[in-house]
This record gives C-alpha cells, structure tokens and sequence, in this order.
C-alpha cells in the first residue's frame, strides 16, 4: 500500500484553487472589457451576464478550496445558486427596460415580438 502525504493534497488543492482564482478573474476582466468596448445594449448585456457567472464560479470553488471549511463551503454554495437564479432574470428585465425605452434598435431584433415601444 502506498503512503501519500496528506500535504500533497494540501498542495494540489492550493494549485487547482490557484488556477480557477486566474481563471475567474480573465473571465471577469474579459467582462468588464466588454462592457467598454461593445456598443449596443444588447451586447454588452450578452458579455456581462455570460462570463461573470462562470468567473464568479470559478472564483467562488478557488474560495471553498482554499477554505476548507464545510460551513464556508455551505454558504458558498448558496451563493452560486443564488447568483445562477437571478443572474438570467435580471438580464432579462434590463433589456426590456432598454427596449422600452428605445435603447435598443428594434431592426436589430429577429423578429419583433414585443412592438413598438411606448
């Protein structure tokens, strides 16, 4: 039977965290950038909402690695529920609200379901 070191685990544990905090902060930043660059509403919901969910995941699992405490873990879980619960409804309102307002081009939107706005 092979022994392993219980700091090896330590060890590997710390790396992979240390990849996913990497990970989720390219992802974030890949956000934030897009919010600058892109130039319509829609757009820049699309690259708010997609990669800040998964950067937010990815930082959150570095966070329960790094912690290894179940209460922590726990509490981090319910975190990423809830981010994954609102994050869709929240979109969503903002661009009807930009809809609504003429923020965003009706001719952009295939096809029109929602008319003209008010």
């Amino acid at each position: 039977m092979t022994h392993v070191d219980p700091g090896l685990w330590t060890t590997i544990a710390d790396t992979v965290a240390a990849v996913f905090l990497l990970a989720g902060a390219f992802l974030t930043l890949g956000a934030g950038v897009g919010l600058l660059r892109f130039p319509s509403l829609l757009a820049r919901m699309h690259t708010v909402t997609k990669p800040q969910v998964l950067g937010l995941i990815l930082l959150l699992t570095a966070l329960a690695l790094r912690v290894r405490s179940w209460s922590a873990v726990g509490m981090l879980v319910l975190v990423v529920a809830f981010q994954l619960v609102t994050s869709p409804v929240a979109a969503h309102m903002v661009g009807r609200a930009g809809f609504r307002t003429g923020k965003v081009d009706p001719d952009d939107l295939r096809p029109n379901e929602f008319g003209e706005p008010d």
